[in-house]
């Protein structure tokens, strides 16, 4: 169970013949990894490795050098002075414990890992997603912040390099916060296609840095046609079965064991079967390795060799009591030493653990029965490092078999047969209070593996009730071992921040109309500063060059305002027109939600500049519907860099935060409810102020990120069709280190000389008109939103990511979805192509007219989840379009 080659049979080797899936590569890539099936919609298979710790216990000696070599070819790659200079990032979870060996290999390299657990107080320092979430899965933490600001190498360690693109996302978003010469990609296995193989080239030249990749073994995996859709039938068919065994080997979430039966194609009867056991394959089993109890048949029951046997199952009522509690080893951890890299670990802390070693793993020797002959060390997902550092000392120095693995949260097919890499498979719950909520968690290949004894090592925050539950991971451990052992290490908290300079006492006072904007003062208060002087305006090509070489920031200046046809103002009235109504139902159904649900006098502060026209017409509806004058504002938010502290201040100085309610115009793939949503928990980290909710409220969600919405339909919305010129002739916000101190608003522009072409209250009052007539269908609507499942389900954003990959984008921040978000590539961005839902009608007219104007090609896609979708040019300098900037294809 604990080898890739089982008896000479190859633990990949069960999912290849049945999906023909393939590796190919170095000599040792099948001694490296195995295959397995995961419950996933977008990868039908996983590559186990023998070396990572993870899903199969190894030597902790060998999982320990894998890393400290790779570390080692770093040195050599950087020199020594490079080295010294380096950082080291490791990601969550799989690679925190391969990351911090390589940072011990590099030599006095300091060391982070990202996380997915926020911890109070501790700002973050950025963050990322992998390709296939939906929701943001990396924080950065460090409790130094200028650790990722130096110029040395920084180097990025994961498991696996396959497509790249979790690595390139991250390099991209630090680049842009802490730009640097070199980066240093480290990996187990570098699996990329033919097709992925020049990004890193390519990606190199657009930032400017040196990217250099380093792996243990490389090679490819060849994915016959229809292998999602087979492999997703073979994990359902597995699961189906196993539930109809009963549930205690079920994979429903209430069992104490999540385990899965030997395959049904095992066995002479099977072999004689072409649909389960096409020809070529093996088709036999064997049972896995006996347990604790070799001589109970209900646990191991002893069928010939070539036959089926179910996989292990729950504990049995004769078992209840056996092992009713852990022993509870006190590891004397020293005082003060991070438990890991979550909040750096530097060369100093290395020291004192290398110190500690030895007595932590003399105290755990000292407490394991006298008859183990075979020990398991579990870590505790991102817990990786100092477990594995215990067991190698255990290793190292106790007349014991020592093995190292810890638990998941991935959810893995387990089949019992030697050609499979996950034979066994234990599920707990969650037992950490996880930010993203409960869920059921993983220990593979530990049950039927024959340990005498499973040291758990967990965290503190991790010593919880759940933990200790009857269908807790104790408990499981206890049904499949004689002896179950508990160490638990302290969580490191960092110290409180350096104290911050003493701000301003008082903060400036609202900027409002007709002085700055042409609303009405009442209207809205913008939390700005005006920088109507300063020249501020670049031509777009030149905006997207800079921006997408990382020489820029979007926000550090203005596209040149766009000036509408007369033939373009017309389709914007025509459309407003047409959709005046439809507006004012969804403007009055995202009131009544907002306060129904979130406060019955709601503080409006509204994401400048989309979302204000929104934010006014809400605060209009209150007014028409109920009487109410709230109080509306407009406050700066900018991608990748947050809203604008101070104006936070200034509201939570003027109103209670519990009453704020952030307003945007619409959703796209749902970036700006994320970027809302990290720069809050910072906020309430740097400045201890909490109480703002970061949920945004918005006319329309066609990505499905938000609870609170007027509707979903993606339809076109006439504000989005200009700019300041329907937003109160204010430009969008600028955020730059000359013009915007520590202590200032952001800023923006305040357009006078465009008044004569201004519709910004024409638009408002057009819509607002319309509210008698609406009265009923909003009450409607607002009833059965209020009763309905609102939950977001971020399809929009699986889309964004699906089609930044068949458009060969590899980049979801150039894919904009929705009417809206389309339109405002046209009108600010180097537009590459438009992708039209087949058969849409009106909504799309003035998006077909800014798309001809701009030689900008349209494509009809005949299932598209919104009506349009802006493609940015992912490649963009100035000679890849035309000198008028229009768009020459790639």
């Amino acid at each position: 169970m604990n080898n890739a080659v089982n008896d000479g049979v190859w633990s990949g080797s069960w999912v290849a013949e049945r999906l023909g899936v393939r590796l190919e590569g170095d000599d040792g890539l099948t001694r490296m990894l195995g295959l397995a099936l995961r419950r996933n919609p977008k990868r039908a298979h996983l590559l186990v490795s023998n070396v990572l710790g993870k899903h199969v216990p190894q030597s902790p000696t060998v999982v320990y050098d894998a890393g400290f070599d790779l570390g080692r070819r770093v040195r050599e790659l950087l020199g020594a002075e490079g080295a010294g200079e380096a950082v080291v990032l490791g990601y969550a979870e799989t690679a925190t414990g391969l990351g911090h060996a390589v940072a011990d290999g590099v030599g006095d390299a300091p060391y982070l890992h990202s996380t997915r657990r926020p911890v109070a107080g501790v700002a973050p320092a950025g963050g990322f997603e992998e390709s296939h979430s939906h929701a943001t899965s990396h924080l950065l933490l460090p409790e130094d912040p200028g650790l990722l600001a130096g110029d040395g190498a920084l180097v990025l360690v994961d498991d696996e390099f396959s497509t790249g693109n979790t690595v390139l996302n991250t390099v991209r978003d630090l680049h842009a916060r802490y730009p640097r010469r070199r980066y240093v990609v480290v990996a187990l296995v570098d699996m990329r296609s033919a097709a992925d193989a020049g990004r890193l080239e390519e990606f190199a030249r657009e930032i400017g840095a040196r990217v250099d990749l380093v792996a243990a073994a490389s090679g490819t995996v060849r994915l016959p046609e229809g292998v999602l859709e087979k492999g997703q039938a073979l994990v359902a068919r597995y699961e189906t079965e196993s539930a109809a065994d009963g549930p205690s080997s079920g994979a429903g979430a209430s069992g104490p064991v999540t385990q899965f039966p030997a395959p049904p194609n095992s066995g002479a009867a099977a072999e004689a079967d072409p649909e389960r056991n096409p020809p070529g394959a093996r088709g036999t089993a064997r049972p896995a390795p006996a347990g604790p109890h070799p001589t109970d048949e209900r646990t191991h029951p002893q069928g010939a060799r070539g036959t089926a046997r179910p996989a292990l199952t729950g504990p049995h009522p004769a078992d209840e009591g056996t092992h009713p509690h852990p022993t509870r080893i006190d590891l004397h951890w020293p005082p003060g030493l991070p438990d890991g890299g979550r909040h750096g670990f530097t060369p100093a802390h290395r020291t004192r653990l290398e110190a500690a070693l030895p007595a932590m793993a003399a105290r755990l020797a000292e407490a394991l029965p006298a008859d183990a002959r075979r020990v398991l060390v579990l870590g505790f997902e991102e817990l990786m490092y100092a477990p594995l550092r215990i067991a190698r000392e255990l290793e190292r120095s106790a007349d014991v078999e020592v093995r190292y693995s810890t638990t998941t949260r991935s959810p893995v097919l387990a089949v019992d047969d030697p050609g499979y890499a996950i034979r066994t498979r234990l599920a707990f719950p969650a037992h950490d209070d996880p930010a993203d909520g409960p869920g059921e968690r993983y220990a593979y290949n530990v049950a039927g593996a024959g340990f005498d004894a499973v040291v758990a090592v967990v965290d503190s925050a991790a010593d919880t009730p759940e933990l200790h539950a009857p269908e807790g991971l104790l408990a499981q451990l206890a049904a499949h071992t004689p002896h179950v052992l508990l160490a638990v290490v302290p969580s490191y908290v960092p110290g409180p921040p350096p104290a911050r300079p003493e701000r301003p006492p008082m903060l400036p006072e609202p900027l409002r109309g007709p002085a700055f904007s042409s609303y009405d003062r009442e209207e809205v208060g913008w939390l700005l500063q005006d920088l109507s002087d300063v020249t501020l305006e670049a031509p777009t090509e030149e905006r997207e060059e800079a921006i997408q070489s990382g020489g820029a920031h979007y926000a550090e200046s203005l596209p040149v305002e766009y000036q509408p046809s007369e033939q373009y103002q017309a389709l914007f009235h025509a459309a407003l027109e047409e959709t005046a109504a439809r507006l004012a139902q969804a403007a009055g159904a995202v009131t009544e939600l907002v306060l129904a649900e979130r406060s019955p006098r709601p503080v409006l502060v509204s994401l400048a500049r989309a979302g204000t026209p929104v934010g006014i017409l809400m605060r209009r509806w209150a007014q028409f519907r109920h009487g109410l004058e709230l109080p509306h504002y407009a406050v700066s938010i900018v991608r990748g860099r947050g809203i604008d502290a101070n104006a936070l201040r200034w509201l939570a100085a003027h109103h209670d935060p519990r009453d704020v309610v952030f307003v945007d115009g619409w959703t796209g793939k749902g970036a700006i409810t994320r970027e809302l949503a990290d720069a809050i928990r910072e906020f309430e980290a740097s400045d201890g102020i909490t109480g703002f909710d970061p949920e945004i409220a918005v006319l329309a969600d066609p990505g499905s990120c938000v609870r609170t919405y007027g509707t979903r339909d993606d339809y076109l919305i006439p504000s989005a069709c200009l700019n300041s010129t329907v937003s109160g002739l204010i430009s969008r916000t600028v955020l730059r280190a000359d013009l915007v101190g520590p202590h200032d608003y952001h800023g923006a522009k305040f357009y006078r000389e465009l008044a004569d072409a201004d519709v910004s209250v024409a638009f408002l009052d057009a819509v607002s008109a319309r509210f008698p007539e609406v009265v009923d269908a909003v009450e409607a609507t607002a009833k059965e939103l209020l009763s309905a499942d609102r939950a977001p389900t971020w399809e929009g954003w699986a889309a964004v990511e699906r089609i930044s990959e068949e458009y060969g984008i590899h980049d979801v921040n150039l894919v904009k979805p929705g009417v809206g978000e389309t339109t405002r590539v046209l009108l600010r961005r180097v537009p590459w192509k438009i992708l039209a839902r087949a058969g849409a009608g009106a909504d799309l007219d003035h998006v077909r007219l800014l798309a001809e104007q701009r030689g900008v090609p349209v494509e009809e896609v005949a299932e598209l989840p919104y009506t349009c979708v802006g493609l940015i040019h992912p490649r963009y300098t100035r000679g890849a379009t035309g000198a008028d900037g229009r768009a020459v294809n790639l």
